[in-house]
């Protein structure tokens, strides 16, 4: 596999062009020069050029106009460097065939990722780091893999190795300078844990782990009921509060949208409280107006007890349903769908899944999620009739049939 490393000139960078050495296997070096040090900028080039040339490897060098870029968009000098270089990688790969990305990124820069985040308000995924194997995070490129061979070691680790193969690298000595945010947290907070916990890293680094698992379980979750209330543009706000977690499941929607934490905040309090979307406003998202909308309601039905004669048809129009009294042995419940839940139709051998129920009829999910099944207490899985749709072989109407409930759509 052909491999682009990223190599600014420092020891963690150095590190990881000579690990990938030692490996064997074709690679090539890519050197940013961000022009942000003047002329010690020009001689992390010229230092990583003589090792690259002295060693036979292929190596590409650019120079940015960082802070003209980072002007031009309104963004910092540090997100300016991240889109160039990332998109320079990509641009690479792309003319020359290489098949991943090299970056030297180390545990010390994961936990500085995590306390940025947090300290942003990130959410759960800026919590979870950066990962060992991932892609390049530019739309144009999101298909090249990027990998961070170094990811689970920490500074120390690194100390030994460099001089195990005796790397050579340059210092920054702007890495010293409390001016930008990653560098007061390495400097000034990450001393002071390193005092309670002196594996901090490490432990921090597994605690990611785990917070990448239950972020595939939230997102597992999200994508299956989303669906069924938001439909690009609106969100069913009586169906949301039906579903498990549904705050969740708003403020990802709300997120995805662009909206502000604290509109995400009002709108979750106003779906709470019940009141009315047009009191409460409309919600401006980045990508248009996100109204809320008043659900659509379930099938409204009414349920009465009638005397049944003895020959009668138990045939009844569309919309209506019949079930013998005497077979519902307790009260009878309405409820919505929940996994469990499973009917033998009228007619069928057996029982079956009403999951499996509504996939044979052909349902959308927020189809599914708006029946309204009527059970027996005595029972709280077992569906006796699916309102204005069909009824359980166990509460037919028979000859011996001598009251029945008479369900209908009104």
């Amino acid at each position: 596999m052909r491999l682009l490393v990223a190599v600014s000139g420092g020891q963690d960078s150095m590190c990881l062009a000579e690990k990938v050495r030692l490996e064997g296997g074709p690679f090539a070096i890519a050197h940013c020069n961000f022009a942000l040090r003047d002329s010690e900028s020009d001689a992390d080039e010229a230092f990583v050029r003589a090792w690259a040339e002295g060693h036979g490897i292929p190596l590409h060098v650019k120079r940015f106009d960082t802070r003209g870029y980072a002007a031009e968009n309104g963004i910092s000098i540090e997100m300016a460097a991240r889109r160039l270089r990332y998109r320079w990688f990509g641009e690479l790969c792309r003319v020359h065939g290489y098949e991943a990305v090299l970056t030297a990124h180390h545990a010390g820069d994961n936990a500085e990722t995590f306390f940025l985040n947090l300290l942003r308000g990130s959410g759960i995924k800026g919590l979870c780091g950066m990962q060992e194997d991932s892609f390049l995070p530019d739309p144009d490129y999101a298909d090249i893999p990027l990998r961070r061979p170094l990811l689970g070691w920490t500074r120390e680790e690194i100390d030994v190795r460099a001089s195990q193969w005796g790397v050579p690298y340059r210092d920054d000595r702007t890495n010293a300078e409390n001016t930008v945010k990653r560098n007061k947290l390495r400097n000034q907070v990450f001393p002071i844990l390193r005092e309670i916990n002196p594996s901090f890293e490490k432990t921090l680094s597994e605690d990611m782990d785990r917070l990448r698992m239950v972020s595939r379980i939230a997102d597992s979750y999200y994508e299956e009921q989303a669906p069924l209330v938001w439909d690009g543009r609106r969100v069913d706000t009586a169906l949301l509060q039906t579903l498990p977690h549904w705050e969740y499941i708003l403020y990802r929607i709300l997120d995805g949208e662009g909206l502000a934490p604290a509109l995400i905040d009002q709108a979750i309090s106003i779906v709470r409280s019940g009141r009315s979307g047009r009191r409460a406003g409309p919600f401006v998202s980045a990508s248009g107006r996100l109204v809320r909308d008043e659900a659509v309601a379930s099938p409204a039905f009414s349920v009465c007890e009638k005397e049944w004669a003895p020959g009668q048809s138990p045939v009844m129009p569309e919309g209506i349903l019949a079930v013998d009294a005497d077979r519902v042995h307790g009260e009878l419940t309405a409820s919505r769908w929940a996994p469990g839940d499973w009917i033998r139709p009228l007619g069928a051998p057996g029982r079956k899944k009403m999951q499996d129920w509504f996939t044979d009829h052909h349902f959308t999910p927020r189809e599914k999620h708006r029946c309204v099944l009527l059970k027996d207490a005595s029972d709280a899985s077992h569906v006796l009739a699916v309102v204005g749709h069909c009824i359980d072989e166990s509460v037919k109407v028979t000859p011996a049939t001598g009251r029945i409930l008479r369900i209908v759509i009104s």
